[in-house]
């Protein structure tokens, strides 16, 4: 890493490699964080993997979606740590140990982007590269109190950086101010194909809302309650029908992509990658299609919903939980954090989080859904919706 002093445990501890940079463009001036799934010329690659990391040499070309970064004018400063093949939600690296979240210390920090989100929130790097399958950028962009940017599926390149669920992984950009990710993201990706209206119809998604307890809905009532907006059902056939349709179709993407690696190298299993590699080797074929063509309805039912329209949605349900807290706390989170998690994810579509208030003493975020091809309008609209603070 290039930074001298990384207190929250955010950054791998690479030896210190420059990386070139352009000294002009609409990044100059900002720092960069990249989280260690994608190449790095110059570095190694480990994916949160002790066995990735020992047979990686160092990357000859930096992948596309870290170059355009640094072509804009951002200056690298460190690959951040992640998940064990991102392959998690919560931030905590059995091998490499968890980043400290800077709002909340005694909480996870989320993953599997969980050293892109710290390193933000801790003014570390003014920008982060991260990838998001599940949740890894959304999740620890709620639980650090930052803005977070999951793209329109395959919106930003992804070569150069490790597969994990291909029909899910995106990558995207996180920040600590809106104006700061709508001009990363701007970089990053080409204008808007299907930019949103100036007033776009704002919906209301009662059966995520209906997910949430008392203190985190108050939350999300107070950024967008007053708002016009109409209410609608997101789930055709119920969250828990999207849910397991999430499971199958990432686990089966997961099961050609990476289980591979897992059961080739012979790694050791941490608690939750071994469940979730026994589930995706488990699967069907028969299972697999009628997970696909739940999918392929969803996302028909979505598309539909939001022509012109964005729901104002909840982004995970709850604040981030205590690093001590009980094993049935750890077992059941996910879960319920992915039954909102999934809709964007399902569908292919771009979500916005950002900073929304507390709960329980730790940052809760709230954050918008679009249609797909609408990114750069979506953060631009999260903007005028729930201004910022002035600094």
């Amino acid at each position: 890493m290039l930074i001298e002093k990384d207190a929250y445990h955010a950054f791998m501890p690479y030896p210190a490699i420059e990386v070139e940079n352009a000294t002009e463009g609409p990044l100059a001036g900002l720092t960069l964080a990249v989280k260690d799934l994608f190449d790095v010329r110059g570095y190694r690659t480990g994916c949160g993997c002790p066995l990735k990391l020992a047979a990686a040499t160092d990357a000859e070309t930096s992948a596309p979606a870290v170059q355009r970064l640094l072509d804009a004018g951002a200056r690298f400063v460190g690959k951040t740590h992640t998940d064990e093949l991102a392959w998690a939600l919560y931030g905590i690296n059995a091998h490499f140990g968890t980043p400290v979240n800077p709002r909340a210390p005694d909480r996870i920090p989320g993953g599997s982007s969980s050293g892109s989100a710290v390193a933000v929130a801790a003014g570390l790097a003014d920008i982060a590269l991260g990838t998001d399958t599940g949740g890894s950028i959304r999740a620890p962009s709620s639980f650090c109190g930052i803005w977070g940017l999951r793209p329109t599926h395959g919106r930003v390149p992804l070569a150069g950086a490790m597969a994990l669920a291909p029909s899910y992984d995106t990558a995207g950009i996180l920040a600590r101010d809106g104006a700061t990710l709508l001009q990363a993201a701007g970089a990053l990706m080409e204008p808007d194909p299907v930019p949103l209206p100036e007033i776009p119809d704002l919906l209301w998604p009662a059966d995520m809302v209906a997910q949430l307890d008392e203190a985190p809905r108050a939350v999300l009532e107070a950024a967008f309650g007053t708002m016009p907006s109409r209410e609608v059902e997101v789930y055709p056939e119920g969250a828990a029908a999207a849910y397991a349709a999430y499971l199958v179709t990432n686990g089966a993407d997961a099961r050609d992509a990476v289980l591979p690696f897992i059961r080739g190298s012979g790694m050791p299993l941490v608690r939750g990658i071994d469940g979730r590699a026994a589930a995706a080797e488990a699967l069907d074929e028969a299972e697999i299609d009628r997970a696909r063509a739940t999918r392929h309805a969803f996302t028909a039912h979505l598309e539909e919903m939001l022509v012109d329209a964005v729901l104002l949605a909840p982004a995970v349900h709850a604040a981030p939980f205590a690093l001590d807290a009980p094993v049935e706390v750890f077992d059941g989170f996910r879960h319920d954090a992915m039954r909102l998690l999934c809709v964007a994810g399902l569908a292919g579509l771009p979500q916005v989080v950002l900073p929304a208030g507390v709960v329980e003493g730790a940052p809760y975020g709230v954050s918008l859904i679009g249609p797909r091809g609408s990114d750069l309008s979506l953060i631009a609209l999260a903007r005028r919706l729930v201004p910022e603070p002035q600094q």
